[in-house]
């Protein structure tokens, strides 16, 4: 039976989601409608009868994309099929900038396709003991959206409205700091398959990141939290293991066509591997 290559349905994705926890990546537990939301058309399968592989491939606009969730199924590995998403989704994404975070025994075959490291994202794991949060954080509202939108744009390559109205409804649990001149920082905890994950942790300073993650860590019930941090925050790390978080694996953030012009001092946490 031939191979063909379509756009996913939202059944589809869901199904890819569901591949990705099934290689250990520990996705949320509703991730699927809003990881679509961010570009319908960017989720990409290869079927032979049934789907063998998949990927996303989301653009953000004219000008940023980003690849992820890139899996082929392992009873249909070494057919081509993973080499023929790829060459789909690249090919849809054109001549945008494209990122993407690859683990390490994928790097030299990246760097192969033109993609260069920008830096290394280190996910830490555990309860923070010891921090505290302050009176100045209060649940995102809707009413807050707009001021959430413009904050995101200064943290992130490109505008993500689409995604960030799905990605900031419950159950999903997303903070915001406020201080003298308007909106500080903002951060957000899901519940996955094993334990919550924090991301985006966006904030324009190490102590109110802190502070961010400290009343994360109490919304959550006990829950063992996971973050993505790059590992240029330096400070930030060194205050996560004295307070008993964990340093796990690590990826790297890599980008074909250049380099985006977002402000990474603010970038305390990822938002997900999968779609930056």
């Amino acid at each position: 039976m031939p191979r063909t290559i379509r756009t996913l349905t939202a059944s589809e994705v869901e199904t890819l989601v569901e591949w990705a926890a099934g290689e250990g990546w520990n996705p949320g537990i509703d991730d699927a409608a809003a990881l679509r939301a961010a570009d319908p058309e960017g989720f990409i399968g290869a079927f032979v009868g049934e789907m063998v592989a998949g990927i996303s491939a989301v653009a953000y606009g004219a000008e940023f994309a980003f690849i992820g969730l890139y899996i082929c199924r392992p009873d249909r590995r070494g057919a081509g099929h993973g080499k023929a998403v790829w060459d789909a989704g690249m090919a849809r994404l054109g001549d945008r900038i494209v990122g993407l975070d690859g683990v390490a025994e994928q790097r030299a075959n990246y760097q192969r396709k033109g993609f260069v490291p920008a830096y290394e994202t280190v996910r830490f794991s555990g309860r923070p003991a010891g921090l505290t949060g302050g009176s100045d954080i209060r649940p995102v509202a809707a009413a807050a959206t707009a001021e959430i939108l413009a904050y995101d744009r200064q943290c992130f390559p490109s505008p993500r409205e689409a995604f960030l109205r799905e990605w900031l409804r419950p159950p999903r649990i997303a903070l915001m700091s406020t201080g003298s001149t308007g909106l500080a920082g903002y951060g957000l905890v899901r519940r996955c398959r094993e334990g919550c994950k924090v991301g985006p942790l966006f904030a324009d300073d190490m102590d109110t990141a802190l502070s961010l993650i400290a009343e994360l860590a109490v919304r959550t019930a006990g829950e063992g939290l996971h973050i993505g941090v790059p590992a240029t925050q330096i400070g930030f790390t060194a205050v996560l293991q004295a307070v008993g978080m964990v340093p796990g694996f690590t990826t790297t953030r890599m980008y074909r066509g250049g380099k985006p012009g977002n402000a990474p001092s603010k970038v305390f946490g990822i938002t997900t591997l999968e779609l930056g």
